[in-house]
């Protein structure tokens, strides 16, 4: 994670055009063979970054009370992961979300970053389809993995938080407030609320 860290310090600060996978590894103290170890391109440096922030949202979902609707559930996820208030649980202090933002609208604006955010946003969506899965049948669910009902629920629920997080990026809101990530996020879930959830 160290190196994601400096490859976002990098980024936000010199944009990615004037940022070299050299630099990101002399940032983080490694060799650069050190990084090529782990990554084929700086691009990719960002990914654990991206893959944090899904991670976080799927155990939000899992660990969303149980008496919770999976609306509810998705709901309950999107205010404690979206939060920019590092005093909530899975909260984000304010300058991290600035750190997101310009993530994010680089990841938009660059084909080799969005390759890296959309992978990132398709496996993030196999983990969900697994959570819902497990909240659905109580158990750690499906040896044979989440149904195609479990996969187009997760699929639908991610993007309705994905698009939230790239409109608010693209735009100059801050992270509190009616336009903030939480707030867009809880809008378009609201909207999805008559969709077929439970599988």
């Amino acid at each position: 994670m160290e190196i994601a860290r400096a490859a976002a310090g990098l980024f936000v600060r010199h944009g990615l055009r004037g940022t070299r996978a050299e630099d990101i590894a002399q940032a983080a103290g490694i060799a650069p063979r050190t990084f090529y170890r782990y990554f084929a391109s700086k691009e990719e440096a960002v990914a654990p970054l991206y893959a944090a922030g899904a991670q976080r949202w799927a155990d939000a979902v899992r660990e969303a009370p149980a008496g919770l609707s999976v609306p509810e559930a998705l709901e309950h996820a999107a205010r404690v992961t979206l939060s920019p208030d590092p005093g909530v649980p899975g909260g984000v202090s304010a300058a991290s979300w600035e750190w997101v933002r310009t993530l994010i609208r680089l990841a938009i604006t660059s084909p080799a970053l969005r390759k890296v955010w959309a992978e990132v946003c398709q496996e993030a969506e196999g983990t969900l389809a697994q959570v819902l899965a497990e909240r659905a049948s109580g158990d750690a669910a499906a040896a044979h993995g989440p149904s195609p009902d479990f996969r187009f629920a997760a699929a639908v629920a991610s993007a309705a938080v994905r698009v939230a997080m790239e409109t608010w990026a693209e735009g100059t809101a801050a992270a509190t407030g009616a336009q903030g990530p939480a707030a867009l996020a809880m809008r378009n879930l609201a909207a999805l609320r008559d969709f077929r959830w439970d599988g």
